[in-house]
C-alpha cells in the first residue's frame, strides 16, 4: 500500500522492477569479483590443460580433448562476467564491433561439442578446436584498442 501511495503522489518516479532489486541484492564487492574472476579463469585454464593431456588417451582422447578444451574456453570467457557483471558483459559482447567475433566464438563452441558428441568425427573436432582458438583470440583482440588493425597490417605485410 505504501508503494502505491508513493507512486500516486509522484514520490517514487523510478520504476524499480524485480531485476533491479535482484541486481542490487547480488552485487559483489570488488575483492569478491577479483577472486571470482581468478577462480573461474584458473578453472578454465585447468580444463584446457586437462583436455590437452587427455588428447593422448587411446580411442576417446580427441573427444575428451574437444570437450575439456571447449569447457575451459567457456569458463575463461565467463570469468570476465565477474569483472564487468553479466549484463554489461552481454552488452559488450554483442556490440557491433565484436558481434561477428562473438558469433564465431559461440558457433565454434557449439560445433566442437557437436562434432565430439553427435557426429563422432575426431577430425572435425580438432578443426573446430583450432577455429575456436582463433575466433577467441580475434574476439579478445577487440578489447584492445587498435589491436585488430595491427594484426591485419602484420598479416598483410607478411603475405605480400
Amino acid at each position: 500500500m505504501d508503494k502505491l501511495k508513493k507512486v500516486l503522489s509522484g514520490q517514487d518516479s523510478e520504476d524499480r522492477g524485480g531485476l533491479s532489486e535482484v541486481v542490487e541484492a547480488t552485487s559483489l564487492s570488488s575483492g569478491t569479483r577479483i577472486k571470482g574472476f581468478i577462480a573461474c579463469f584458473a578453472a578454465g585454464i585447468l580444463c584446457s590443460l586437462l583436455g590437452t593431456l587427455l588428447l593422448w588417451v587411446p580411442r576417446k582422447g580427441l573427444y575428451l580433448f574437444a570437450v575439456f578444451y571447449t569447457f575451459g574456453n567457456i569458463a575463461s570467457l565467463g570469468s570476465t562476467v565477474f569483472l564487468m557483471g553479466p549484463m554489461t558483459q552481454l552488452k559488450r559482447m554483442f556490440e557491433p564491433t565484436r558481434l561477428i567475433a562473438t558469433v564465431l566464438v559461440l558457433l565454434c563452441f557449439a560445433l566442437t561439442l557437436c562434432s565430439a558428441f553427435w557426429w563422432h568425427n575426431k577430425g572435425l573436432a580438432l578443426i573446430f578446436c583450432i577455429l575456436q582458438s582463433l575466433a577467441l583470440t580475434w574476439y579478445s583482440l577487440s578489447y584492445i584498442p587498435f589491436a585488430r588493425d595491427a594484426v591485419k597490417k602484420c598479416f598483410t605485410v607478411c603475405l605480400t
